[in-house]
């Protein structure tokens, strides 16, 4: 086909790009019928998301196709095409600059990672996490962790897809009867659309990711276990960019930052229900998600699907906004606790290992506090993903809570309150952080009282105890005799 051909007849474009896709016979039977039903191809090429073809070179026709095909890659097995998220991801951290681990910024990080342990060996009775003691560049950031982001995010992400695969198809169906069998042969294009949701979507998160590997400084810097394995890991370029204009030198920085990534990988290795609890949160609320369908039509209408960074923009801005149901509300709640928890135990016992060693502890953990509550990196990609905004108030009454504990009961029984998802603390005991010992002791005690209660019913001595001391009551009257009645002398 030659370029004069493609100016002159846009019908041409079409259905060499059909054919690329489907097949010659689909492609012409399909164009045959649109050419008879008189349709507009510049309107067919905005409804199907095509942009105008006449306009494209062949060079970017040739682009076009190859992207249709990648997003056609993954129809059939995932609702996301994550192939193409991770490419992006890994564009958006190398685009920061994103240089190799030299030797010595391992050994200072596997240094740093080691030492953290015998700190936190003083202050916890949790184990070491096992595993490798790393140094990551920003790709090995985004390398290592999207196996687990795929899983955080494919409950959220599955139905996000369905809404903006069904909008997108809505466009099709919207063809008029006119064009009678054209509108049948455009069903082939569904798949295109479902395929373009999943690239759409992709793209979200992967550009969600790859500005995250850009600012974590740590695997578990969001609060949740990113990585399979057990292990430590810094990220020696984001560890000097977080240290940049703070008064503490870059070593102490550094030391800071890995035993918090230490306290942390503790914490998930040694309570085996924490991950599990977290990842099905993230899932209940996933069942329970309202995409608002007129936003994304609306949204659809309104973007060209092969501009990446319009589509990311409309997603970002709302189209995916939850209609959020009490179940959902309590999922949230639930999520929200717990990586509360997580990130004021972190700080305590973080507070309380490098008080001894480091002499900007105390300015080092506000510091952390204050890009919390700026927004930090798990805020935006949570935003971003599930709505979620990560509450720093809640951290601070966390970590109060884990500070008042350790100060009353010791260590050891504070960390045994994690234990099982029954006993941690819940979020209506995190906003009276001064309570929570004598509300749970109060609550035990009544416990107690009806275990004991109970356990009398089975044996039939409910009630014995107290019918036996009004008895012996009652017998040390009558041996005493009655009184002489007044009046009377003894013996009368």
């Amino acid at each position: 086909m030659s370029e004069d051909r493609h100016g002159e007849d846009p019908f041409a474009q079409i259905e060499e790009l059909l054919s690329s896709l489907f097949g010659e016979q689909t492609a012409a039977d399909a164009v045959g019928a649109l050419r008879s039903s008189g349709v507009d191809p510049a309107d067919l090429a905005r409804m199907s998301g095509m942009g105008d073809l006449s306009q494209l070179s062949p060079g970017q026709r040739m682009a076009l196709q190859a992207q249709f095909q990648q997003m056609l890659a993954s129809a059939d097995s995932e609702p996301v095409n994550w192939t193409m998220g991770k490419d992006l991801a890994l564009q958006e951290a190398r685009g920061k600059g994103d240089p190799a681990i030299t030797a010595t910024q391992a050994q200072a990080a596997r240094q740093a990672l080691t030492v953290a342990d015998l700190w936190l060996d003083t202050v916890t009775d949790f184990m070491p996490a096992p595993g490798a003691r790393e140094a990551w560049s920003r790709s090995d950031w985004v390398e290592r962790t999207v196996p687990v982001w795929r899983e955080v995010c494919a409950p959220v992400a599955g139905a996000a897809t369905r809404a903006l695969a069904e909008a997108l198809e809505h466009q099709i169906r919207e063809i008029p009867e006119s064009m009678g069998e054209a509108a049948r042969q455009m069903g082939a294009l569904g798949s295109i659309m479902r395929s373009m949701a999943g690239a759409a979507f992709g793209l979200q998160l992967g550009h969600a990711i790859g500005e995250l590997a850009g600012e974590a400084v740590a695997s578990t810097d969001v609060g949740l276990p990113l990585t399979r394995e057990p292990g430590t890991a810094l990220v020696p370029a984001n560890v000097a960019a977080f240290a940049e204009g703070l008064e503490a030198p870059e070593e102490e920085v550094r030391m800071f930052l890995a035993v918090r990534e230490a306290a942390a990988a503790r914490l998930y290795a040694h309570v085996p229900w924490l991950r599990g609890g977290l990842l099905g949160a993230v899932e209940a609320y996933a069942r329970e998600i309202r995409i608002d369908h007129e936003a994304v039509q609306a949204a659809v209408t309104q973007v060209d699907p092969n501009d990446p960074e319009a589509l990311r923009a409309a997603l970002e801005g709302g189209m995916f906004a939850p209609q959020e149901t009490p179940a959902q509300r309590g999922a949230l709640e639930r999520l929200e606790t717990l990586l509360a928890l997580v990130e004021g135990w972190v700080e305590v016992v973080t507070a309380r290992a490098t008080a001894p060693h480091l002499p900007h502890a105390m300015a080092l953990q506000e510091m952390v506090r204050r890009r919390r509550a700026q927004g930090g990196p798990a805020e935006q990609v949570f935003s971003r993903l599930i709505g979620l905004t990560f509450r720093p108030r809640r951290a601070r009454e966390a970590a109060e809570l884990w500070r008042l504990l350790g100060a009353e009961v010791g260590e050891a029984e504070r960390d045994a309150y994690w234990r099982h998802p029954d006993v941690i603390p819940t979020a209506a005991e995190l906003t009276n952080p001064n309570d929570f010992l004598v509300l749970r002791r109060a609550a035990q005690d009544m416990d107690a009282q009806m275990d004991a209660d109970l356990a009398s019913l089975l044996d039939g001595t409910l009630g014995y105890a107290e019918g036996a001391k009004e008895a012996d009551e009652n017998s040390s009257e009558g041996l005493d005799g009655p009184e002489d009645p007044p009046g009377r002398a003894p013996g009368e």
